[in-house]
């Protein structure tokens, strides 16, 4: 198979079933062209149901000439797929990785190797911004991208005192870029989907679901070589991240708090088990160095 029809003809399969890579392999790796999958192959290749062959065999055909890329490069989309030179190599190595990432804005901040993500609760407090605005310079002026999720407390506050720095920052959707999630943050998305970057692996008119969101968490580590966790209780969402950061080798940085506040008991109970304090930027730096040298 051509490697612009592998292409296409695996943005035709994602745009029905957004799915990791591993569960598209062995269909890309024994068949040459869309029209010769037949719904029982279909079935027996994607482990899903007759019916859903049925469907898929149907959009399948109907779109066999229909050219996806065209299609999103007319909304500003760029889909990058597992086999583009430009997909992410650390996020390549992990278990599950998305078979389509799809991208709005400066491309060239992918590349970067110098990634940390910042993490922690919705309900993050002031003291995580002043935290974020007194950390964040050393590893901006370093030309470290940070990523996270776009959510509301800490993931807003690390993507505002990130470009207010003058740096830049990558925010992994848990949906498609045809919504915005929280409504509130549709100025955040406009503005960084021109002069920063966002991506998902969901394509354009899949909605936010619940479900969702620990998936978009194993994107936010895959892309990093290391994870700061600002404020969360034990029972966060945050601990995703942190537990796919661990799955996938990443270093995990967490920040001393209030040991009388609910939103210290994540970070308090990381550091006993073995992550990283930290109280400056250089610290961070210290340990990444290292880290990034010896990947």
């Amino acid at each position: 198979m051509l490697q612009q029809s592998l292409r296409e003809f695996l943005l035709r399969l994602h745009y029905v079933m957004p799915v990791p890579i591993n569960r598209f392999w062995p269909l890309l790796m024994t068949f040459q062209h869309t029209e010769e999958i037949s719904v029982q192959q279909l079935t027996k290749f994607l482990k899903i149901t007759t019916p859903k062959a049925t469907q898929l065999q149907k959009f399948l055909q109907e779109h066999q000439n229909f050219s996806f890329s065209s299609y999103y490069k007319e909304q500003g989309i760029e889909p990058i797929t597992f086999f583009d030179a430009n997909y992410p190599e650390n996020l390549r190595q992990i278990y599950d990785p998305p078979s389509v990432i799809y991208a709005k804005g400066k491309l060239d901040i992918l590349q970067n190797q110098r990634k940390i993500a910042v993490v922690g609760s919705r309900k993050a407090s002031k003291y995580s911004k002043d935290v974020l605005e007194h950390l964040l310079p050393s590893l901006v002026n370093e030309e470290f991208v940070v990523v996270s999720g776009l959510a509301k407390g800490a993931d807003k506050m690390a993507h505002d005192v990130t470009m207010k720095l003058g740096g830049a920052t990558i925010g992994v959707l848990g949906y498609g870029f045809q919504h915005i999630y929280p409504r509130e943050h549709g100025d955040l998305m406009k503005e960084m989907s021109q002069t920063q970057l966002l991506i998902s692996e969901y394509p354009p008119y899949m909605g936010p679901k619940k479900w969702q969101f620990p998936m978009r968490n194993r994107l936010i580590s895959g892309i990093s070589w290391g994870i700061l966790v600002t404020e969360a209780q034990k029972k966060s969402g945050t601990l995703s991240t942190v537990d796919y950061g661990l799955d996938h080798g990443r270093m995990i940085f967490v920040i001393p708090g209030n040991i009388l506040s609910p939103l210290s008991e994540l970070p308090h109970k990381l550091a006993s088990e073995g992550a990283t304090l930290v109280w400056n930027g250089s610290q961070i730096l210290e340990e990444m160095a290292g880290f990034l040298f010896l990947k």
